[in-house]
């Protein structure tokens, strides 16, 4: 009795405490966007706007992912994190289980640029942010490809998730789209694969944030070496076959050490 009197305290006082997280999230990301994103446009050094824009970006990120573990809502399991922080300009392709893997990788990357939903930008929590920080939207594959070049160039490090949407479940990954292989092959940055999971699940495709799961859950990132495109990428090969085999060859990459891990459940 007493045991299952502790599990529903418990798991309500994780609900609530996710529904404040996420309310302070959105509260703070509506106020950025009405407040801080046009004051940012009034700095008159576009360079240093942005940088400042991510660091105030990557710092809130870092604090929000240890309230949520002070909370007891989460916790963080991280392997590598100094690629991340110290390894230079890269592309960042990472698997998409749940709504919070750009959070944590924020939170471990201080100088970072993401591609996001189109739909973001008019998502008044989103938009302002989205545009302070130059972020880029996916509606524009060749824009995207610029866009991401120019960034790598500033000395940014890209994250992209190349399923473009959450995972549709834990034993299968969408298809990657071409994208960071193109941007890769554009300005020769190196690839850091990285693994991404959460046990157990939370925030997936198929759970509402109210989802709460029987205990707190664990946020779980492995960023494995940095890959060359020349790796996958056979000498002189026109450029649409090169990316597709980069994105073939990076996407098996991933789904193998994903199941190495136990991140990913293999298929009967």
């Amino acid at each position: 009795m007493a045991t299952a009197l502790t599990t529903r305290v418990n798991t309500a006082w994780r609900l609530a405490a996710t529904g404040l997280a996420f309310t302070v999230f959105g509260i703070c990301g509506l106020l950025f966007s009405i407040v801080v994103f046009p004051l940012a446009w009034l700095w008159p050094h576009r360079a240093s706007r942005q940088r400042t824009v991510t660091l105030v970006i990557h710092w809130f990120f870092r604090a929000l992912v240890r309230a949520l573990q002070w909370l007891g809502v989460m916790k963080l399991d991280v392997h590598g994190a100094e690629q991340l922080r110290n390894g230079g300009p890269a592309i960042v392709v990472a698997n998409h289980p749940t709504y919070l893997d750009v959070m944590v990788l924020l939170a471990l990357t201080p100088r970072a640029c993401c591609v996001v939903k189109h739909a973001h930008w008019g998502n008044p929590c989103f938009w302002g942010i989205v545009r302070a920080a130059e972020y880029i939207s996916n509606a524009d594959p060749a824009e995207l490809v610029e866009a991401g070049a120019r960034q790598l160039a500033a000395g940014y490090t890209m994250i992209i998730f190349p399923e473009g949407t959450r995972s549709p479940a834990k034993d299968r990954l969408h298809p990657f789209s071409r994208g960071f292989a193109h941007m890769a092959l554009n300005v020769g940055a190196p690839i850091l694969p990285v693994l991404m999971d959460c046990d157990p699940p939370a925030f997936t495709k198929t759970m509402r944030w109210y989802d709460v799961p029987p205990r707190a859950f664990c946020m779980k990132v492995a960023v494995l070496p940095a890959v060359s495109a020349a790796r996958y990428v056979p000498p002189g090969a026109p450029t649409m076959l090169a990316a597709r085999a980069l994105t073939n060859g990076i996407e098996t990459h991933i789904t193998d050490h994903l199941l190495q891990y136990g991140f990913l459940e293999a298929r009967n």
